[in-house]
Formats: structure tokens, C-alpha cells, sequence
């Protein structure tokens, strides 16, 4: 693991993008990436967007979002893909043919496709203050998962209902790249900011391998790196 401490999410931002642009330029054929939707990454996407927008040196990129929380309205994309196109997608004007979406129709093959095609290069992360990533949730997957569809029951799909305005649209499930599947990725870049994620990154730093803090599994990965500001590496 190694750990890079910034000023500020500012910092964070910038050298986040820098680091993906490299890898990305860093292959001159198919590059398979996966990215996290969420407030974090925003402004790391607007650096990239400014980037890559128009140039044909990052059309060897394809995209895949590692989880969806879909909607029982039918004609809805999913949050975990809206949030992207808003943030990344449009913005950077990526073609709609290098963006692959995993959902509920298709999860049951997701791995195996990966595979396909090479499997996942790398894979940017976000952290929740209570260790998950993805939608790897406390009690939502097992370690050994692969790409599943978890069932949102009780406080787990409390856990999903800000995400709409009208309680009809809360799905029973969601999907997400379980431990097993987010493992396999070849190089991991995990980002937090603010103290509120303090005691994550310590338990995913510091703390034992514990399925109460999903996120602690992935300080066995053989390439991570995390990003974190001044805020959230205050107990590391």
C-alpha cells in the first residue's frame, strides 16, 4: 500500500487526474477503467474532462461503473451511471460505445466479460465514513463475492432511499463488484477527504482484516494506493 498525504481536496484532485491520465497514456492499447461516482471525485473529473475532451489520445479507454442502484421506473439509467454521465461522461465527451454498464440485467455475466476483454487495468475508489466502498456495504457482501445483486431490505435500503424523491422508485436490490471481483483489478486508487472519513482510512490503513469495515480487505491488494487529505489522514 502506498499512502500520499495532500493539503486539501484541491491537491487531491489534481493529482488524482494526473495519476489516471498517466495510466491511461501509459498503454497504447485498450486501457478497461472503472470509476466511483459521489461528491469526492467531482473536481478530479472536471481537471480530466478539461483534459481528454476532444483529444483521440484516450480512445483506447473503455469504462465501467462497479456498481448501480436502479429504479423501479423502467426508463431510469440508474444513480451510479446518471451521477457519471453528469460528472465525467458528457463533460469529457466520451463516446457512448467506450462506456459499458453494469446493471441488473447483466451483472450475472459482468466478471466473466470482464475477463473477456482483458479484465479491469484500474479502478478508482471512494470511502464511506463507515468503511464500504462500492456497494460493499457493512453486512450487504461476504469477501468472497464476485458481481452480485444485494438485497435492500430493512436499513439497507434505508441506506439507498435519499437517493430518491418519491419512495415508489427505492429498488429491492442493488448491484455491485463484490470483494472478490474489485480484487482482481490490477491497480487500486482509493481517495477520501474530511475528518468524517478519519476513522475509515485508519481501519483500512491501520486496522485488521474485519467484514465490519468492508473497505479493511483491500490492504491486501498487491497495488493500492491512497489519497487523502489533510482532514482524513488525521488518524494515520
Amino acid at each position: 500500500m502506498k499512502i500520499i498525504k495532500v493539503k486539501d481536496k484541491s491537491e487531491l484532485s489534481v493529482l488524482t487526474g494526473e495519476m489516471l491520465i498517466g495510466l491511461m497514456l501509459s498503454k497504447s492499447t485498450r486501457y478497461n477503467l472503472s470509476i466511483t461516482a459521489g461528491s469526492t471525485p467531482a473536481m478530479t473529473y472536471k481537471y480530466m474532462a478539461s483534459q481528454i475532451r476532444q483529444s483521440h489520445a484516450f480512445d483506447h479507454v473503455h469504462y465501467f461503473n462497479f456498481d448501480e442502484i436502479p429504479s423501479t421506473d423502467p426508463n431510469f439509467i440508474g444513480i451510479t451511471m446518471r451521477d457519471l454521465k453528469k460528472l465525467y461522461f458528457d463533460p469529457a465527451e466520451i463516446s457512448t460505445k467506450r462506456i459499458h454498464h453494469l446493471d441488473s440485467s447483466n451483472y450475472q455475466v459482468h466478471d466473466r466479460k470482464l475477463a473477456q476483454v482483458g479484465g479491469l487495468d484500474a479502478m478508482l475508489l471512494g470511502i464511506g465514513k463507515d468503511g464500504h466502498y462500492c456497494g460493499n456495504l457493512p453486512g450487504a457482501t461476504n469477501f468472497e463475492d464476485q458481481t452480485v445483486k444485494v438485497s435492500a431490505k430493512g436499513d439497507l435500503r434505508k441506506r439507498i432511499c435519499g437517493h430518491f424523491s418519491n419512495s415508489k422508485l427505492v429498488p429491492d436490490h442493488w448491484i455491485t463488484m463484490g470483494p472478490r471481483s474489485v480484487m482482481a483489478t490490477r491497480k487500486l486508487i482509493l481517495i477520501a477527504t474530511g475528518i468524517e472519513k478519519a476513522e475509515a482510512i485508519w481501519h483500512l490503513v491501520a486496522g485488521p482484516v474485519d467484514k465490519t469495515y468492508p473497505a479493511s480487505i483491500l490492504k491486501l491488494h498487491p497495488d493500492l494506493t491512497v489519497i487523502v487529505d489533510q482532514e482524513a489522514a488525521t488518524k494515520i
